[in-house]
This record gives structure tokens, sequence and C-alpha cells, in this order.
């Protein structure tokens, strides 16, 4: 057996689903050409991609056949000529078969235990970004969605949103075991859970969650949460977290995807009222981020990460929380055109409220004003979007 680790359970399972995602490609090939074939073949790459990528950080021995595998499927799908097309896609299916065996081989690792993975999804986090991904697919449908489409649609946003946040957990190991007790103890950051097995893990959920949406939603739908995902780990995780105190301004944009995805799994495309909501989570981003920064500003100070409240002190902090508010609260009555009476006095009630307890931070920054604010922003957004999708099922 070979002294390189093995792969753990998830990459196996993602290079089976590339494998029989090339077969089925194949397969469909010999029907001819069509819109269909094209969708089931693009349906093989997600898991393709997602195995180079493992390979690249913690399995180098499986570099040289993945790319093998993803090249020769990608000229397959280059190249027309029905002998040559044909032969090149015979020629994918076995290079995945080759990738399969291999990840199959290794010294075993420990995986770690089951619970951990559910937390490197972040439930908590999700069940929020579900609920206004769910909203927005009521505002699209104007009513109440189709069940089944619902139901794949928010399990292909939870993919989505549980991948981007293990491999959040993966990139910030680092920052976590300085943050102190509140996140030291995370899987990865605690070693629980090796990081090559976070990689994994999140890898997998990414590349589940574009075929499901692809395959069952539509591909509009599939590419939103794929960007999404991808915006929150490359772009904010790993760069602008650690690199200005502008961070969650231009970082809160991943967050405010899950609209979007669930206003195009129902209509198939984005409108106004999409943007709308993609804009009123973007905008409350700041605000509700930076209540939760003042309370642990010293754990951020502490991973050297250029918070606000570090880098420009309390004052300002709530100064820009004040100005954001604001701004949320102007945006949210606005809109209420598009989005509805019901939405309208939601955002009214609920907004007065926000803006007294930023106010009321401004003029007493204590831990406690920070603690009240950052509390009900929760609960404010997430009622906020609840008006929304019940506007069109009431009237």
């Amino acid at each position: 057996m070979s002294s390189s680790p093995a792969p753990g359970p998830w990459l196996r399972l993602t290079a089976l689903g590339a494998a029989a995602a090339t077969l089925v490609a194949v397969v469909s090939g010999t029907f001819g050409p069509g819109a269909a074939h094209s969708l089931l073949s693009a349906l093989a790459l997600p898991p393709l991609v997602a195995i180079v990528v493992a390979a690249w950080v913690a399995y180098r021995r499986l570099l040289a056949p993945s790319l093998v595998a993803l090249v020769v499927f990608g000229l397959a799908a280059l190249v027309t000529a029905p002998g040559v097309h044909a032969s090149l896609a015979a020629l994918a299916f076995a290079a995945t078969l080759v990738l399969c065996v291999q990840c199959f081989r290794g010294e075993p690792v420990v995986s770690g235990p089951w619970r951990d993975y559910v937390t490197l999804t972040k439930p908590r986090i999700m069940s929020l970004l579900l609920l206004t991904g769910a909203a927005g697919m009521f505002v699209g449908a104007q009513g109440v969605p189709d069940g089944w489409l619902f139901a794949t649609a928010m399990t292909g946003l939870a993919l989505a949103c549980g991948g981007a946040s293990a491999l959040n957990h993966v990139l910030d190991a680092d920052i976590d075991r300085l943050m102190g007790s509140r996140t030291e103890k995370r899987p990865i950051a605690a070693g629980r859970v090796p990081p090559a097995r976070g990689l994994e893990f999140g890898l997998a959920l990414s590349a589940l969650s574009f075929v499901l949406l692809a395959s069952t939603v539509n591909v509009f739908t599939a590419a939103l949460a794929l960007v999404g995902n991808l915006f929150y780990v490359i772009v904010y995780t790993r760069w602008l977290k650690r690199s200005t105190p502008q961070n969650i301004v231009i970082g809160g944009a991943a967050g405010a995807v899950p609209p979007l995805v669930g206003y195009a799994a129902a209509t198939g495309n984005l409108g106004l009222p999409a943007l709308w909501l993609f804009l009123i989570v973007f905008l409350w981003t700041p605000p509700h981020f930076w209540a939760l920064a003042l309370l642990i500003k010293e754990n951020y100070a502490a991973a050297k990460v250029p918070m606000l409240p570090v880098v420009r002190g309390d004052a300002e902090t709530t100064r820009q929380i004040v100005l954001y508010s604001l701004v949320l609260v102007a945006f949210t009555l606005g809109v209420g055109y598009w989005l509805g009476p019901v939405y309208s006095v939601a955002a009214a009630l609920l907004g007065v409220v926000f803006l007294g307890l930023a106010w009321k931070l401004r003029r007493e920054p204590t831990r406690r004003n920070a603690g009240v604010l950052f509390h009900y922003s929760l609960l404010y957004l997430a009622l906020l979007f609840v008006a929304a999708a019940l506007n069109p099922v009431i009237l």
C-alpha cells in the first residue's frame, strides 16, 4: 500500500460521482447531440474540478490523473467531430475510473466525528441564509412555489452554503486558533478534523450543490449559488477579511446571494425585486457584523484581523453603524412599492426599532448595547424577509 495518505469518503464519493456523470454523458451522447446531452455532460465538470483542487492542495499524487480526466473531458466537449468526440468521451470515462481507483489507495487517516462535519456547515448561519433564499423564491413565484421545486432549490442552496462554510473553516483555522474561546474549539482549528478532510467535505458539498441545482432547477440558479460560494471563500475569506477594514462591506455581497438563488429558482431569471432583496441583505450586513465586531474586537485584534473597531475605534464604528442603518431602513421603505404593503408595514415597524438601537449604541457604545443590536439585527432580517414572502401569499 502507498505510504501517502488516502483521500477520505467525501473525495471518494466525489470521484465516484464524476465517473457516474461521465458515463451518463457518454451514454446520452449515443442518442445524438442536443440540450439534454450538453446538460448531462456539464454535470461532470463540478466534481472533476473539485478533485483537481483537492489534489492541488492536499493530495499531489492525484493531481496528474485528475488533470488528465478533466482535460480529456474538456477536449471531448470541444471536439464535435462524431468519431473523435465519441473516442475522447470514452477516454474521459476511462480516466475518471483510473482516478476513482487512485482515490481508494493510500494510508487511512482519521476523519473526525460526524458531528463536527455538521458544525463545519455553520447550521445557525445557514438557517438565516435559507430563509432569505426561500423568501426570494416566494417573491419570484408571487405566491407559494411548487413544493418539489422549492425542496430541491433549498437543498441545493443548503449544500452551497454548507460547502462554503466548511471551506471557510479550512482557510480560517489559523485565525480561529487566535480568537479565543469563540472559535478556538472549532473542528479544524482544534485538530479534531484534519484540514484535508474539511477541504474534501467543502468541495464535495459545493460540487453536489451545482449538480443538484443544474439538474433539477436550472443552470442559472446553479451558477448563482456557485458564484456566491466562490465569492465568500476566495474574495472575502481569503482576501478581504485579512486585508481591509471594509472587508465586511464588500464581502457582504456573498451573504446577499441566497435571495437571488431563490428568485432565479422560481423564475429562471432575475428581476428588480430580486435585486432589492439582494441589496437589503448587502446593506444590512455592515451594521449587523460591526455590532458583533464591537463585542469581540479584542479577539480580532489578537488574530490581527483588521475589523473596523480594531483599525478605527469604537466611535467611528458606531458612526458607520448609524449611517448604514439609516441607508438600510430608507432603502427597505423605498422598495415597498415592489415588495408590497405587508412588507412595507413590517419594514417601517422593524426599521424604527433598528434605528433606535443603532442610535443608542452610538450614544452609549457599551458591550450590552452592541449585543442587543447584534441579536436584534438577526430577528430584523428574518422578520423582514418573512413579510416579503407572505405579501404575495396574503394579497
